[in-house]
């Protein structure tokens, strides 16, 4: 008598690159899967379906996806499976299957809803078909009225991001994410608010809100400043929530409203990221971008002035086309008289399909290269100054992992993967959000020991 074969579980492996927004739809596709009654495995070789949620923001991310579905490629078995999904899945699909021999699907960012669908699809055709498959809709609609609420969260179990809507409406010349993402489209609010619900019922301390633009939510639906009362929306429907983040932040749409919001309640944390990408109008206006730098300045001010301790996290471009020294100095004015908290700087990278790349007087790698440590330089002076004077006072942090009698935690001040740290010379329970007094500063870390033990004089 023959014994029945043993059905197990199928397996999949999922890789994650480029931005928290693919953090979020990464989550969503592992739901799809676990749904599907899918197991997610750590090791490549034990996946039955190995997933590469790709990034095609700029050409290093490109590089970086080609190469891990490169190598993925390289050790596949039979009867495995290998999809390219994401953001370069969705632009760049056709040169993906040049450059991977053994890609059996590519799924764009639009459609990454439809992941068990499309597996089931690749399986059927496994034995007659000679190319990956495609599925790259045309038309934008990500089904974002339907996505599943979250279950995953590939960020830690006490933070999670939360996405309150996809694609981007915004002209600036040097972006592609329009092209592939689409124009900007809100969540339903009673979406939003239930995802936020769970998040806090399974434990988690810290929502971060983002999106392309988080500032340009409910726009779409005729919602001109949309954000403030979606914030007061979340903190109604999860008291129990201790910190909520507000990123990626748009100039253009942020308003005196917003502050007025986050002032008003203590679980909005009061730290904003704003990409301001550069710090002179010309440049700026080349760019397509907001270019009131003095209004900036001044929202900024009030920003501060409601909110003492308030953080201000931005990013820059340095070499953008035409940038001339005067207007590079601009930038460094601008850094000087704004004294950010964080900043992060990045070289001007021509993308194919974007207005800036066929601009005249492209900068050589060399002036932007040097460019870059000329404002890096400027910052971290004043990054230090402002970590040194948090000496002598005592910080909320939230504790990420322990090991070696050290903790890593975070503080208000701190976004995860982008900021720094509150390193703790203690083992504490990862998880807890506990009082930290600060006792040393470098240009991006701070150091601490608990605040309920006395501090050891040598």
């Amino acid at each position: 008598m023959k014994k029945k074969a043993k059905h197990t579980q199928p397996k999949f492996f999922l890789l994650t690159l480029g931005c928290p927004k693919n953090v979020v739809d990464s989550d969503g596709m592992s739901d799809l899967l676990l749904d599907a009654n899918y197991r997610p495995t750590d090791d490549p070789a034990a996946a039955d379906v190995l997933l590469v949620n790709t990034c095609g923001f700029l050409q290093a991310a490109k590089d970086e996806s080609i190469g891990m579905l490169q190598e993925l490629a390289a050790n596949k078995r039979r009867g495995q499976l290998l999809i390219a999904a994401g953001c370069m899945a969705q632009r760049f699909g056709e040169q993906i299957s040049r450059e991977v021999d053994g890609l059996d699907g590519v799924i764009g960012t639009r459609a990454w809803a439809d992941i068990v669908p499309f597996i089931r699809k690749l399986r059927d055709s496994r034995r007659t078909r000679r190319a990956p498959l495609y599925h790259l809709p045309e038309t934008g609609d990500t089904p974002v009225d339907t996505i599943a609420l979250p279950r995953t969260m590939s960020l830690n179990q006490t933070s999670a991001y939360l996405k309150i809507s996809d694609g981007c409406s915004a002209p600036c010349a040097f972006c592609t994410i329009p092209s592939f993402k689409g124009p900007n489209r809100s969540r339903p609010r009673e979406l939003i608010l239930q995802e936020a619900q769970r998040l806090v019922e399974n434990g988690v301390q810290e929502i971060i809100i983002i999106a392309q633009d988080t500032t340009a939510y409910g726009r779409d639906r005729g919602e001109q400043d949309g954000l403030p009362s979606l914030l007061t929306d979340i903190i109604g429907a999860a008291p129990d929530l201790r910190w909520l983040r507000l990123m990626y932040a748009y100039p253009g749409h942020a308003s005196d409203r917003l502050l007025d919001v986050m002032a008003a309640h203590p679980q909005i944390l009061p730290y904003i990221d704003m990409p301001l990408q550069h710090g002179h109008p010309d440049t700026l206006r080349r760019m397509n971008r907001p270019h009131n730098v003095e209004k900036v300045l001044r929202w900024i001010e009030r920003f501060r002035a409601q909110m003492p301790g308030a953080v201000f996290r931005t990013t820059f471009i340095v070499g953008y086309p035409g940038e001339t020294e005067t207007e590079f100095q601009g930038l460094l004015d601008f850094i000087s008289a704004a004294q950010f908290d964080r900043v992060g700087a990045f070289t001007f990278s021509p993308e194919p399909g974007t207005p800036a790349f066929n601009l005249p007087d492209q900068i050589d790698d060399e002036t932007k290269s040097e460019r870059w440590e000329r404002l890096m330089a400027l910052q971290q002076p004043i990054s230090l100054a402002r970590n040194q004077s948090l000496v002598g006072q005592t910080l909320d942090v939230l504790v990420e992992g322990v090991g070696d009698g050290v903790s890593i935690t975070r503080s208000y001040r701190d976004a995860p993967e982008v900021d720094g740290y509150v390193i703790i010379e203690q083992e504490l329970s990862p998880g807890e959000i506990v009082p930290a007094l600060v006792t040393g500063a470098m240009e991006y870390d701070l150091l601490a020991v608990p605040a309920n033990r006395p501090l050891m004089v040598k």
